[in-house]
């Protein structure tokens, strides 16, 4: 393949929702504008409680403050770029523009998986070791957690984002999704794409698969541990403390493994709903299912407002 092949295609272009009429498109930029602005705004509040309220400077909302940090800087990554493009149709991105866009894509979203896989974690040591849980998590192994998600997903990002502009660009320009993904890009490149698709496929195994094996294992240890509480209210509060962070895992590792693991699909329509489903609307239920089913978020904010005095 020449050189002169490989820079034919200087830019991509979304097709991302341009078959909508425009009055449909409009519709979703204003759902999608409200879902978002509500996302940064819980995300916000959520940073603030913790922030303020010492009562809950313990690892499980570090973890949480961590999550809603990352959760913020995914979304801007990919969202303001989807509702430029709803506005107008076949909006173009440069290659290096398009490189970056996944790059942080991607560091965010594995970054993500390994912060609930470490959420899980701590869910198990609060209940299965409790007289240790101060020993165990204390400030240095909270830190190590939190620094190995992020080592995780900037160099799964650089080794992703290096495998796929590698490859060359030719004739086909134009994306079939609403921002630069892998498997999207993979279909433009003009040469056998073999090789890489075998190290996006190991990527999804190590940053989908085995976070969701360690957060079964927890889940199991823990249900064990639960199953052997004599008390009823111990049974109500063990499930209250993990019902929020396993509703959150469910939804985002069903969806993910939907579009990662598996095999190749024609239904680009399909992929671009689930997409939304995990840019959009998944990170806008993390903070909302951990302030709603979490007393202890909502008597944080009570009293951020002033409405609860501080114990």
């Amino acid at each position: 393949m020449s050189r002169l092949n490989f820079t034919a295609v200087t830019q991509f272009t979304f097709e991302s929702f341009s078959s909508f009429e425009w009055h449909h498109r409009l519709i979703l930029f204003v759902v999608f504008l409200v879902l978002y602005l509500l996302t940064l705004a819980s995300n916000a509040i959520i940073l603030t409680v913790i922030r303020l309220n010492r009562q809950l400077h313990t690892p499980m909302y570090f973890f949480l403050g961590m999550l809603s940090i990352s959760e913020t800087c995914y979304t801007m990554a990919i969202i303001p770029q989807m509702l430029s493009s709803l506005l107008r149709p076949q909006q173009a991105i440069s290659i290096p523009g398009c490189a970056t866009q996944l790059f942080f894509y991607l560091t965010f979203g594995v970054n993500n998986c390994f912060l609930l896989t470490a959420m899980g974690y701590d869910r198990y040591v609060a209940i299965c070791n409790p007289l240790r849980y101060s020993l165990i998590m204390g400030k240095k192994a909270c830190l190590q957690l939190a620094s190995g998600s992020w080592i995780i997903g900037l160099s799964t990002a650089i080794i992703q984002v290096s495998s796929v502009f590698t490859l060359p660009f030719c004739d086909a320009s134009v994306i079939s999704h609403f921002f630069c993904d892998v498997r999207p890009l993979m279909k433009l490149a003009c040469a056998d794409t073999t090789s890489k698709e075998f190290i996006t496929l190991l990527i999804s195994l190590c940053v989908l698969v085995l976070p969701m094996i360690l957060i079964f294992i927890s889940y199991v240890l823990i249900v064990t541990t639960i199953l052997r509480m004599a008390s009823a209210e111990g049974w109500k509060k063990a499930f209250a403390t993990c019902a929020s962070h396993l509703t959150v895992v469910i939804v985002h590792y069903g969806c993910t493994s939907f579009i990662y693991l598996k095999p190749k699909s024609q239904n680009s329509l399909q992929d671009r709903l689930i997409s939304v489903t995990y840019t959009v609307i998944i990170p806008l239920l993390n903070p909302v299912v951990y302030s709603l089913r979490n007393k202890e978020v909502k008597d944080g904010l009570l009293r951020v407002l002033g409405r609860k005095p501080l114990s």
